[in-house]
């Protein structure tokens, strides 16, 4: 039996979908062990996967929900190169133990994240891996780096721009990359020539995102695939908590109101800007809290949930309202309904363009425009249009049902299969 260490670090965005992809490999009849932050074992080990620790859980790092309401001002870029230079250096050792453990490794599946150190992990080990990221990173004309901003630079200035990219990934991995092969006992070698490497030797990089959102670039080589998404693994009989259910069922179809892994510590001033937004729309909400503790005083018309699995909550919903991350931005798409895109920092600004230009998302709001005096008109503004839009709905419709007829967990499972046999 092939054994297969899938290695995903980050926030739950950056890991859940790779549960599900998990499990379909699991069925095929492989041994999948998950290599993430102890956080998500609960997660991993109930879609049937082995569970490996890796250290630099990001979570711990979230600021304090109690702490006092800060402005909205996404961190700037460098201060997230220093964060993440931070982050990728704890992760290294701990992804050479975690392909260690237990009977070993055969393979080695890597998030965009693990990729830069995971391929050292294939060569000392004398093991394939196979990249399997969940945002488009290599150079293109059609767009510019997803980080960027989501604004073209047009066809010369985006493939620049995407080479400088790749250019900053390599020096941010260049501490990390040189302690952990100094203990794999591997010879020097930067990031840049690793990846190189890696590139040269035609092993496919399969994207975990659906064209229907980004279309495969023409101009990308051979080997870079855009399959589809890979969703996060729940049991099939999972429902809705009841509280929720009985919301639902007490009058017309919500919206959902949510940031995922953003804004820590805003969860009072963005659930009473909340609020306000609806109620000025007139419409019924759900909040979802997150990692910004979002909140509001129970009432008829809101609801305040916790973590629940977004492909049984979003169809039920009149539109969403997020921050656009990958995962996210799919999920609403695939439930058919209206985004209203409030994207934070980093890739969140191109995925809400995209979904504004597929004409199934009203015109993003940056997060930081939720700290003006007109937050609260322009967000009900939005969320007004979105829930009533029929021009909206019937295109969020049509892209759910492209994504319904892709299968990016089995175009997966039909490459790992041809890699272990």
């Amino acid at each position: 039996m092939p054994r297969i260490l899938l290695a995903a670090a980050g926030s739950y965005g950056d890991i859940a979908p790779y549960t599900g992809l998990g499990a379909r490999l699991l069925a095929d009849g492989h041994h999948v062990a998950l290599a993430t932050h102890d956080g998500y074992a609960p997660l991993v080990r109930a879609a049937g996967l082995e569970f490996r620790p890796l250290p630099a859980d990001p979570r711990t790092r979230r600021p304090d929900p109690t702490a006092p309401a800060r402005p909205a001002v996404p961190a700037g870029r460098r201060d997230l190169l220093r964060r993440a230079a931070a982050f990728v250096k704890e992760l290294g050792g701990g992804l050479a133990d975690a392909a260690r453990q237990g009977a070993g490794t055969d393979l080695l599946l890597l998030s965009a994240t693990t990729a830069p150190l995971g391929r050292n992990l294939a060569e000392a080990m004398d093991i394939p891996a196979l990249d399997l990221p969940l945002v488009p990173g290599a150079p293109t004309g059609d767009f510019a780096p997803v980080v960027s901003g989501g604004r073209s630079l047009g066809r010369w200035g985006n493939r620049a721009a995407g080479r400088l990219s790749l250019r900053v990934i390599d020096r941010l991995y260049a501490d990390a990359n040189r302690e952990l092969r100094a203990r794999l006992g591997l010879p020097p070698a930067t990031p840049r020539t690793v990846r190189r490497r890696a590139e040269a030797a035609g092993r496919p990089v399969l994207h975990g995102f659906s064209e229907v959102l980004v279309p495969r670039p023409a101009d990308w080589p051979s080997g870079l695939e855009v399959v589809g998404n890979w969703w996060p693994w729940h049991a099939p009989d999972t429902q809705l908590p009841s509280t929720l259910r009985d919301f639902l069922a007490a009058g017309p179809p919500p919206v959902f109101l949510g940031f995922g892994s953003m804004a820590g510590g805003e969860g009072e001033r963005l659930g009473d800007l909340a609020v306000r937004a609806l109620r000025r729309a007139k419409l019924r909400g759900v909040l979802q809290s997150g990692w910004a503790g979002l909140t509001a005083d129970p009432t008829d018309d809101v609801l305040t949930v916790d973590a629940v699995p977004h492909d049984l909550l979003f169809p039920r919903m009149a539109a969403v309202l997020h921050h656009c991350g990958a995962g996210t931005a799919a999920a609403g798409l695939r439930a058919g309904v209206p985004t209203v895109p409030v994207p934070v920092t980093a890739d969140q600004p191109f995925w809400a363009a995209r979904l504004a230009s597929l004409g199934a998302a009203t015109t993003p709001i940056p997060f930081q425009d939720l700290a003006a005096d007109d937050a609260v008109a322009r967000l009900a503004d939005a969320l007004g249009r979105a829930a009533t839009d029929p021009a909206l709905r019937e295109r969020a419709g049509d892209a759910a049902r492209r994504l319904a007829a892709e299968d990016g967990s089995g175009a997966v499972a039909a490459t790992v299969a041809r890699l272990t046999t």
